[in-house]
């Protein structure tokens, strides 16, 4: 069995929450492999925060440029929130987000590579880090086409949290108002078949598991364990409420009341009352998935006069 390093051990408790014992042990357990080791940890109900690694911990912005036929969507981070305010910083973030519409490159490193006014956007962001001495980076690039249906975003004030979304059919204001509760709810995918089977056979062994040791704690307590048709419906119940809870159409709509529908209807019905579909859509938000740097300013201010 290979040695679990350091490195292993800290990022499944950056992911996890977990205490470090534990990661050593589950990541021993699966011979290091870290997504195994995730899986284990929440089915034995160590993991405190499986979705800490998708929190919002860095600064930046997200900027957006649209036209009729795209919208492009880049984040763009920095170290503080004073330089994201700042207009040089935004210049740089706005013009990585117009030469991604204009140009339609498949990914970052395409995008750093462009040509802006004889330099590249990778020796313009160089040079602003110069400037205001502080780490900049373009770190995402999305970009959403129009379907046939409108097309518009959902910026947030900040600019920290953005959406892009095409609709196949159906009105702008229905357009505009999904945006918004995208930007809300934040899910996943827009229906269950855009989720990954393998993300749902992942999340079906920890269900499995769950309910296996609810078997197991009822049997232990005396009870009469339950029969399999019903073990097997309450899976397949578990299933649907995770997929509902993943998924846009699944969704209870966040403006129900301005269509004339019950309190709880999902977003499904919406779209079918609104003779509406969605083709895909977008959302972004500021850090996710950076671990930002904890710092005592105190300590700092101490020994920068000694």
């Amino acid at each position: 069995m290979p040695a679990v390093s350091v490195s292993q051990i800290k990022e499944l408790r950056d992911r996890t929450g977990a205490g470090m014992g534990d990661c050593k042990k589950a990541l021993e357990a699966v011979d290091g492999d870290l997504d195994k080791a995730v899986e284990k940890l929440r089915m034995d109900g160590a993991a405190k925060a499986d979705k800490k690694a998708g929190r919002t911990a860095a600064e930046g912005i997200i900027a957006v440029a649209s036209s009729a036929e795209a919208v492009a969507l880049v984040e763009v981070n920095c170290e503080t929130d004073f330089v994201a305010k700042g207009e040089d910083f935004r210049s740089l973030a706005r013009e990585a987000a117009e030469l991604a519409l204009s140009r339609r490159p498949a990914s970052v490193e395409a995008l750093v590579a462009l040509d802006v006014g004889g330099k590249s956007l990778d020796e313009r962001r160089r040079e602003l880090i110069g400037r205001i001495g502080e780490n900049l980076s373009i770190r995402r690039l999305e970009i959403v086409s129009a379907a046939g249906g409108p097309l518009v975003t959902y910026i947030h004030p900040g600019d920290k949290i953005a959406v892009a979304l095409a609709l196949e059919a159906g009105s702008e204001d229905l357009a505009r108002d999904l945006a918004m509760h995208i930007a809300a709810m934040s899910p996943r995918a827009v229906d269950p078949a855009s989720i990954p089977d393998e993300v749902v056979a992942a999340e079906r062994r920890i269900i499995e598991a769950q309910v296996a040791q609810e078997q197991a704690d009822e049997a232990a307590a005396g009870k009469k364990p339950k029969p399999a048709e019903i073990v097997a419906r309450m899976l397949d119940g578990k299933i649907a409420k995770f997929l509902d809870e993943q998924t846009l159409v699944g969704q209870p709509f966040v403006k129900n009341d301005a269509y004339g529908l019950k309190a709880d209807a999902r977003v499904r019905e919406v779209l079918a009352k609104e003779k509406a579909g969605v083709a895909r859509f977008v959302r972004l938000a500021v850090g996710e998935g950076i671990e930002k740097k904890q710092t005592d300013f105190a300590a700092e201010v101490a020994a920068a006069g000694g």
